[in-house]
């Protein structure tokens, strides 16, 4: 088996990190290439969700505060605009009354 160091399709970074030009659809030279294209993908994913994780935690307190906001002002709504049904209740009670009269 090759090693990814001795293949053609591998460079080494000036900062340390690793580049692989190869592609699993058309130059891959092992079997076993597939398997660590496959690797370095999964590990790739695995970072990103781990990145998307850190960032909802930032996120968190903030959309706390926005839901505890939003509750605030719709409860608030609900209170102003609760005399509306409160009488028209009342309203059709006492007409319902009136009728059985």
């Amino acid at each position: 088996m090759i090693q990814c160091k001795d293949c053609e399709y591998y460079r080494l970074e000036p900062n340390g990190g690793r580049a692989f030009a190869c592609d699993p659809f058309t130059n891959i030279k092992e079997p076993e290439c597939l398997l660590k294209w496959q690797l370095i993908r999964l590990d790739m994913l695995v970072s990103a969700y781990r990145a998307m994780q850190q960032m909802q935690q930032k996120m968190a307190p903030l959309q706390d505060k926005i839901f505890k906001y939003m509750e605030r002002e719709i409860n608030d709504i609900d209170e102003t605009e609760k005399w509306k049904y409160t009488n028209e209740d009342d309203e059709n009670e006492s007409s319902e009354e009136d009728f059985n009269k």
